[in-house]
């Protein structure tokens, strides 16, 4: 979409007119699909449960981005490296090298003219050329009252003044560098007025006693000067203290000679100090008027490009911008947002690519705040949802699901929610019957039937109740399943914590969306036992603590075995250690490394316990600890038990296809599993080993 339209002007009689623009559609492809939330949760999911707070997990997504999407660290990085462009490529000395070609060449001129001058005069004129400072604005300043000889030698040197008259301007107002070079007398005169008026109104402004009609009034008469086209004495104020500003910290980045040179300069500019005096009110007025803008700052410029007073400030004004968006990029400062960046300054500076990344990433956050996945709490903290929860545990159990699929005797975990499994065989219908009706055997029975009987099929058909047959299926019965995951700190030092969630918050998923009779209980251990909800086993952090408390975890698991009496016991325990701690009869902890035989017997007896309620259980060996092999494959023995011992990428499918194995009834016998020897293999064809 180009650009169309025209801009309005301003006009001395004709009074005041808005301006009106028409331009290219910044807001990116406006057919390009809508942020995606779920890989943003999932990435936020995985973050909290390696740790982080849902805002800081929030956070480390918009900087990093998303897949195809750039993030805030690449922003940033690219306004990093335009600063340090414009810093390598400029210094700051253009008007000093500018007013020294010209004197230079101005006194070039005058002693040829001199030299071919035969008069006393001449001889008195060539001393004061031949003694003229070193500095160029003391030079400047000793030739203010000279009578030049050569007419190019004065047109050169009025030039300088010209010059630094120009400059002065431009660093107030854009563009009047350009626009006053070969100015005339009248032109002059107008910017005097002009400076006059604002510094008027400008006053005005600051003691409140101006009105709209004065703004009208001053840009009827001298809005050509203005660009930006601002609509109150507000929008005036800020372009031009944004500029004055800018001069002011250019100055500050000058060398103290620098400085000193070019304010003297300053005072030959047009020829009248009033200029000069005009301008400093002026800046006054500005510092009153804005004093957050950074009038105090500085800037380091290397490189050979020379830039003028004028240039300089247009630089700074653009390093001043870069400054702002790198702040407001990092999202670094308390109640940061991603609306505080701005857009237009964005795209002005890095290109129409980066003003919608960060659209995107603005329209990203908007979102996820909107959308529900992260709520307050009480005590004010950012958490995740209920509503995220559960978005995050069917992305992880769709990833075990695509792991289990392409592997022998994987169940589709899509049929896991119907009231009881398909057994593939029909029969007829009988009084009471809820099973699904087969409709392929349905219909062939009522076209059979119809033909039989002499008709014609091509007629239609009628259903009769003696067609109808129903497909077969096979009881489930429910299940209680307690998932005991260890939480010792070796877990976290070892990167199994995330896999450990990822692993809970699938099994989670499952048995609340597919399996709602099940009943689970989640335990996790470490010097104590506690039962835990979804929500705080996912945002639960490492902690340094001493102990693995097999024994309290097992004793918690009996206690929900025995509230569900009627339901399958499934024990499914995930360690890394063994275990070194556990309750006395007074309830007091008891630890102990290496493993006392107190302590294994406290949990051999839990176990036990377990067991006798007819528990299928599972245990899930992380690491290659033999201590631990040893024990958990004895442990596992005395109650016909499974050891699995998956790869960390694995262990959501190993305890997910456990689970499911133990709701098809099928025991660790039936399913390739003994203790008899040392033999391990690949178990079904599952991708994760087990020892035998």
């Amino acid at each position: 979409m180009t650009s169309a339209g025209a801009v309005g002007g301003r006009g001395s009689a004709g009074g005041r007119r808005r301006a009106t623009s028409y331009g290219r559609y910044a807001g990116g492809d406006p057919l390009a699909p809508p942020v995606d939330l779920a890989e943003a949760l999932d990435a936020i999911g995985e973050d909290v449960m390696a740790g982080y707070s849902p805002e800081r997990a929030m956070a480390e997504v918009l900087r990093r981005g998303t897949q195809g999407q750039r993030g805030l660290d690449d922003l940033a990085r690219q306004v990093a490296q335009r600063r340090r462009e414009l810093l390598q490529r400029h210094d700051l000395d253009g008007t000093m090298r500018e007013v020294r070609e010209l004197l230079d060449r101005a006194v070039l001129e005058e002693r040829k003219q001199l030299a071919r001058d035969l008069d006393e005069d001449a001889r008195f004129a060539e001393m004061r050329i031949e003694n003229l400072p070193s500095s160029p604005a003391a030079a400047v300043s000793e030739l203010g009252d000279y009578t030049w000889r050569s007419a190019q030698a004065r047109e050169d040197f009025e030039r300088i003044k010209d010059l630094l008259g120009r400059e002065l301007l431009d660093q107030r107002f854009s563009g009047m560098k350009q626009a006053l070079e070969n100015a005339t007398e009248q032109d002059r005169e107008a910017v005097a007025e002009m400076i006059g008026d604002l510094n008027a109104l400008l006053d005005a402004h600051r003691r409140g006693e101006d009105t709209e009609a004065q703004f009208d009034e001053f840009m009827d008469k001298h809005g050509d000067f203005f660009p930006e086209n601002p609509q109150n004495v507000d929008e005036l104020i800020d372009a031009l203290a944004a500029r004055s500003a800018a001069a002011q910290r250019m100055l500050n980045s000058m060398t103290p000679e620098q400085r000193e040179e070019l304010m003297a300069l300053s005072a030959q500019a047009f020829g009248s100090p009033a200029l000069q005096e005009a301008l400093g009110q002026l800046d006054a007025n500005l510092q009153a008027l804005r004093p957050g803008e950074d009038w105090d700052g500085s800037e380091q410029f290397g490189g050979e490009q020379g830039l003028g007073l004028g240039d300089g400030t247009g630089v700074l004004q653009e390093l001043a911008d870069l400054d702002a968006l790198g702040e407001q990029l990092s999202q670094a400062y308390p109640g940061a947002r991603m609306s505080d960046i701005d857009l237009d300054k964005l795209e002005r500076h890095l290109g129409e690519d980066a003003a919608v990344d960060a659209r995107t990433l603005t329209e990203l956050e908007r979102a996820l705040r909107d959308s529900g996945s992260l709520k307050r709490g009480t005590d004010g903290q950012l958490r995740l949802s209920p509503k995220a929860i559960r978005q995050l545990g069917r992305s992880l159990l769709r990833d075990v699901a695509q792991r289990m699929s392409g592997r022998q005797g994987a169940r589709d975990v899509r049929r896991a929610g119907a009231a009881a499994e398909m057994s593939g065989a029909t029969r007829e219908w009988e009084y009471g019957d809820t099973e699904p009706w087969d409709v392929t055997r349905t219909i062939t029975n009522a076209v059979v039937r119809t033909v039989s009987a002499g008709g014609d099929a091509r007629d239609g058909v009628r259903l009769d109740i003696r067609d109808v047959e129903v497909s077969e299926t096979e009881a489930r019965t429910q299940a209680a399943v307690a998932l005991l995951v260890d939480t010792s700190f070796s877990m976290a030092m070892d990167g199994r914590w995330v896999p450990m969630k990822r692993t809970a918050l699938a099994l989670h998923t499952l048995i609340q969306s597919r399996f709602r009779g099940d009943h689970l209980q989640m335990i996790g251990f470490g010097p104590y036992a506690e039962v835990m909800e979804i929500d705080e086993l996912t945002a639960l952090d490492a902690k340094w603590a001493k102990g693995t408390n097999l024994h309290h975890a097992l004793l918690l698991a009996h206690r929900h075995f025995r509230k569900h009496p009627n339901a399958q016991p499934v024990l499914l325990i995930v360690t890394d250690g063994e275990p070194t701690s556990h309750l006395e009869a007074d309830g007091q902890l008891f630890f102990t490394y290496p493993p006392s035989p107190r302590t294994v017997a406290f949990t051999v007896e839990a176990l036990d316990e377990v067991g006798r309620l007819g528990a299928q259980t599972t245990f899930f060996r992380l690491g290659e600890d033999p201590g631990l092999a040893r024990f958990i494959e004895q442990m596992a023995r005395r109650v016909d038990g499974r050891v699995v011992a998956p790869e960390l990428e694995d262990l959501g499918v190993a305890v997910v296809d456990s689970y499911l194995g133990s709701r098809d009834g099928s025991s660790a016998h039936d399913r390739g599993s003994s203790y008899g020897g040392s033999y391990g293999g690949w178990f079904g064809g599952r991708g994760f080993w087990v020892d035998e």
